[in-house]
């Protein structure tokens, strides 16, 4: 597995939302792109921090940035999820693991001593040329959006 760095390309992918629609990051180029890894679907952690790109969409896209949402659940999860939390952005199912392991984001968790593999929560921000600008390792569930605009200055 490799550990993405800032300044890197980030890695193509191709995945489908919970739309059932193929989305790549290549059909994303020349926009910034919030790409968002969270451990699964409708977990209190994972349901804050959708919660908070949800409720700062709109400061978001109007500063150009497209928010996408990556974890190894599947399309219908998904579908249940964004419909739920009437999530406005775009989550990628990745259950083979494609996407996470190309990222560098699968991997082994330790969770009330019981160690297990998962996705670590972190978020990348892809510049308009497609290159890694930050990476979000500590990410704050809850002020999530505010972590990505403080990186990206007014």
């Amino acid at each position: 597995m490799t550990e993405l760095k800032e300044g890197q390309k980030a890695p193509e992918f191709s995945a489908k939302d919970q739309h059932g629609d193929t989305i790549t990051l290549g059909q994303l180029a020349g926009k910034k792109v919030v790409l968002y890894f969270y451990p699964k679907d409708d977990t209190p952690g994972c349901t804050a921090e959708a919660c908070d790109f949800r409720d700062n969409y709109q400061g978001l896209t109007a500063k150009g940035i497209t928010v996408l949402g990556v974890s190894v659940d599947d399309e219908k999860s998904h579908q249940k999820f964004a419909n739920k939390h009437s999530l406005p952005f775009t989550l990628l199912a990745d259950p083979d693991k494609q996407i996470v392991e190309a990222y560098g984001v699968w991997g082994e968790k330790n969770m009330y001593g019981k160690k297990y593999m998962g996705t670590n929560r972190t978020t990348f921000i892809i510049d308009e040329a497609g290159n890694i600008a930050h990476i979000i390792t500590k990410v704050d569930t809850k002020n999530a959006t505010a972590q990505v605009l403080d990186l990206l200055g007014p």
